[in-house]
């Protein structure tokens, strides 16, 4: 075959220069291919290209000007193409270029194409964002927002909202893949899980353990965007896994069908379907293939093979051949001072061609119209739909399962069952089927009653996070959830939550306040920081009648009135109510630190004080509700009722006060009303809430049903029945969120001497450098009193 493939592109190349008797009557253009000639598409788009130029001139042989194609082989290496390229520019000056068979190899050739002024045409390459900025590349293409648009007018036949996606792990792939993932997410089609594969890593061991998180998921609904060699080995796999059995659906990309022309699809394909662009049905269509086939000694009898491909490549050879006679009808020299001449007329070309009207949008050629491709036993069909599994029915995402006449709701609840008032989950020891109960069941068997669905409980055991997006993502397996689950943004992510069902915020709860002792005011000091403040009032009164006495006559008298004055004037600093004139300097600095050091005893007394003996309205925040002591508090609880728990810890004083969501500290009250007590709240919590699938439509039902139990009175006797003290339930769980606590050491506790002995040092210096100081000069009084008692006697 490839002997053949050479003699016909040679025969071809041939007879697309000479065209005529008289070589010296045309005006030659020339047109760089670069691609893989190894490859089916390479060897496609030669083939066409020659003999589309043969069949054209054949028609129109009064045209002055013939292109020629000049080949080079690519051999698919980026590197190797630029580097053809760069040799047809320099060289051979060609006015366009046709290839790019990969994103790499379309980059580098957009990129010389920019400088050299030359456009470049890939029919190879879907819609990818990072070419646009590419003035000179031209993209023969698809549209892919149109094909988008097909694919989810599909996928909502199937009463689905999310799919999963399996693409090639390549940089085209991927590029191409973003757009259509776009589009799906702006219509609402959620993405529930995506898996990629490559062609060097993804062995079949790989692929099966990565297809059997997705079966685990329970998605219904693929989409492959892929080549096909991954193909195939894909639904190797798939077939394995049963996963092409009735009641799913495949769907194949439009670059992934374009890619399968030259693949014999295999029977695991079976029921697959794919979108490919539309070629109208006519007699020059059905000739021009059928040469083509033969040119190529193709002998696969798919009905599509290499049509698409070999008809753009017919289409881009006239659009080149007319282009080019328009520029020399204006003029040789207008065309060859001016190649961007040729972009222009491309771009302003309107052409029926053989794969339809061919118009051109951003550099682009864009094909609108698609088909749907069935692929079957024994060839692709068309007219009806067989899904896998050989069904003639429509996959139905599996919203609500059907259990006689009732539809059945699949609930994640909750199950630790710390707080069993709220949800409790408990096995029956014979039969194993679990019993739920507690407030956030009631409410929601309440709010569901009128819809007529048989509800299956199934725990979960859990962050409740984790819960929100098991439910996204396990959309076929679960319906919703329900627990003490508070509402989030982070949740609101992946799920749709109901009106709330509780109060919203937090507060504040602790343990009523007994009446205090009539000696209370000594609470913000232990009794070494009341002794030691008493000794250095005594000390402080004491230096500064030894440094005043001798020079200052208040400090004078009687032994009494001294003692008097050292007293009265060390205890007067504590409301600094002396008024004494001192008149050494030293006494006057050592008042000045001492006052110091009583100014800030007296104002840690009064703010400890205030703190320890009155409640505070307290600011509360994220990081105090779900903060570091959280942690502590859940290994102190271990696997005990919290209710409980908290109550004893409140009790014995471990615990001050419990900061957490209203409707636990409702419990606690309600359980306990003559010991506790709530003393603040704020709002900034959204409540609990019931989760549902992203859409669902039972979300405003089961609201509307919240906001009608809410204004009939009918919450708050549900809160009272289940918020007061449950003695049957002996359960032992865990709650997602233990609140946070102020311990009593924190909270309440008196200043140690340990903790100011900053100050008391400062004193102390204070009063030895005085006393110091005043001993020197005592001293030197003295020697002088010595000195005038000797000279005396002498």
């Amino acid at each position: 075959m490839e002997i053949l493939i050479s003699i016909a592109i040679l025969a071809l190349l041939f007879s697309s220069v000479v065209a005529g008797p008289n070589d010296d009557a045309f005006e030659e253009v020339r047109v760089g291919l670069v691609v893989d000639l190894s490859s089916t598409q390479g060897k496609i788009l030669v083939t066409s290209l020659n003999l589309a130029l043969s069949d054209f001139y054949g028609i129109n042989n009064g045209y002055r000007t013939r292109v020629s194609i000049l080949v080079r082989d690519s051999q698919g290496d980026p590197i190797i193409a630029l580097a053809a390229a760069t040799d047809l520019l320099k060289n051979a000056k060609v006015e366009a270029i046709v290839g790019a068979q990969s994103l790499q190899e379309a980059k580098l050739l957009a990129t010389i194409s920019e400088k050299a002024n030359v456009p470049v045409i890939s029919t190879f390459l879907p819609n990818t964002l990072s070419l646009n900025k590419y003035d000179h590349f031209i993209q023969w293409t698809h549209d892919t927002t149109s094909e988008a648009k097909g694919i989810m007018s599909l996928i909502q036949d199937f009463s689905c909202k999310s799919v999963v996606v399996i693409y090639e792990d390549a940089d085209d792939w991927r590029e191409s893949l973003q757009i259509l993932v776009e589009n799906f997410q702006d219509k609402g089609i959620h993405i529930a899980r995506s898996a990629s594969f490559a062609v060097s890593s993804s062995g079949e061991n790989h692929m099966m353990n990565q297809l059997r998180k997705l079966k685990v998921s329970r998605t219904t609904v693929f989409v492959v965007h892929m080549s096909e060699f991954l193909v195939s080995r894909l639904f190797r796999c798939v077939e394995k896994l049963g996963l092409t059995e009735e009641g799913f659906a495949w769907i194949l990309t439009v670059r992934t069908m374009n890619y399968l022309e030259y693949f014999e699809t295999t029977r695991s394909m079976q029921g697959v379907i794919g979108f490919k662009p539309y070629i109208p049905v006519s007699e020059e269509v059905t000739n021009f293939t059928s040469r083509l086939k033969k040119l190529m000694g193709d002998d696969t009898e798919t009905e599509h093979s290499s049509k698409i491909i070999g008809l753009r490549a017919h289409d881009i050879a006239c659009i080149l051949a007319i282009a080019v006679e328009k520029i020399s009808v204006r003029g040789k020299a207008e065309a060859s001072s001016n190649v961007s001449d040729l972009l222009k007329t491309i771009r302003n070309s309107r052409f029926k061609g053989l794969s339809g009207v061919i118009q051109i949008s951003d550099n682009k050629f864009i094909s609108e119209t698609f088909e749907i491709v069935n692929i079957g036993r024994e060839k692709q069909r068309r007219r009806q739909i067989v899904w896998p599994g050989g069904s003639r029915k429509i996959p139905r995402h599996r919203v609500l399962a059907e259990n006689g006449e009732k539809k059945v709701l699949r609930i994640l609840v909750t199950a630790g069952n710390k707080v069993p008032n709220l949800v409790s989950v408990r096995p029956d020891p014979e039969t194993g089927v679990n019993t739920v109960s507690g407030f956030c069941v009631e409410v929601f068997k309440t709010c569901i009653a009128p819809f007529n669905y048989e509800l299956e409980f199934i725990p979960y055991r859990g962050n409740n996070d984790n819960l929100a997006y098991l439910l996204s993502t396990q959309s076929d397996k679960y319906d919703a959830a329900v627990g003490d689950i508070t509402i989030t943004s982070n949740r609101s992510l992946y799920v749709d939550f109901t009106l709330p069902y509780t109060d919203i915020g937090i507060g504040i709860l602790t343990v009523k306040k007994k009446s205090q002792g009539m000696w209370t005011f000594f609470d913000p000091f232990e009794k070494s920081l009341w002794l030691a403040s008493g000794a250095f009032f005594v000390l402080t009164g004491i230096v500064v009648w030894l440094v005043e006495r001798s020079v200052n006559p208040e400090f004078q008298g009687s032994w009494g009135q001294q003692l008097s004055m050292m007293l009265w004037f060390g205890f007067s600093t504590i409301v600094f109510a002396h008024r004494e004139k001192l008149q050494k300097m030293s006494s006057r600095f050592l008042v000045i630190v001492w006052v110091f050091v009583v100014l800030i005893l007296t104002s840690s007394y009064g703010a400890n004080l205030t703190s320890t003996k009155t409640i505070s309205r307290m600011q509360l925040n994220h990081q105090m509700v779900f903060g570091g002591s959280t942690t502590s508090m859940t290994a102190k609880l271990g696997s005990i009722n919290a209710v409980e728990a908290y109550a004893q810890l409140l009790r014995d004083g471990t615990l001050s006060h419990v900061i957490n969501e209203i409707p636990y500290l409702s419990i606690l009250i309600g359980n306990y009303p003559n010991d506790f007590v709530m003393t603040d709240r704020v709002t900034n919590t959204n409540g609990f809430g019931f989760m549902f699938q992203k859409g669902s439509d039972l979300v405003p039902k089961v609201s509307r049903e919240i906001a009608k139990l809410r204004s009939l009175g009918m919450l708050k006797d549900m809160e009272k029945k289940w918020f007061q003290k449950l003695d049957s339930l002996n359960v032992h769980s865990n709650t997602e969120e233990v609140a946070s606590t102020i311990d009593d050491d924190e909270a309440s506790k008196r200043f140690t001497f340990r903790e100011l002995r900053g100050l008391f040092i400062i004193a102390g210096v204070a009063h030895v450098l005085v006393l110091a100081l005043h001993l020197f000069h005592m001293r030197q009084e003295v020697s002088r009193l010595f000195t005038k008692f000797q000279s005396f006697y002498k």
